[in-house]
């Protein structure tokens, strides 16, 4: 399973993608994440699973967009 996740940070939001969630938001909350590391601390909001790797970055991508972070307002927060 891929992992495309996020995370609520003291200035905003974080979206991410991984193959292995618990390691990634072990590495977010200890710093060893250069995008997060300024940012503590981070608490998950929320993630998807997805079983195609390919599909689970192309999510990460469109969340990451103005359209995608629009969809996250409106319908996660």
């Amino acid at each position: 399973m891929y992992y495309v996740y996020s995370l609520k940070c003291k200035d905003g939001f974080y979206v991410g993608c991984t193959d292995n969630l618990k390691d990634r938001l072990g590495r977010h909350q200890k710093g060893n994440v250069p995008a997060t590391a300024n940012r503590l601390p981070t608490e998950l909001d929320f993630y998807f699973a997805i079983k195609n790797k390919y599909k689970a970055f192309e999510f990460e991508k469109y969340l990451k967009s103005g359209s995608g972070r629009a969809f996250i307002k409106k319908h996660l927060t």
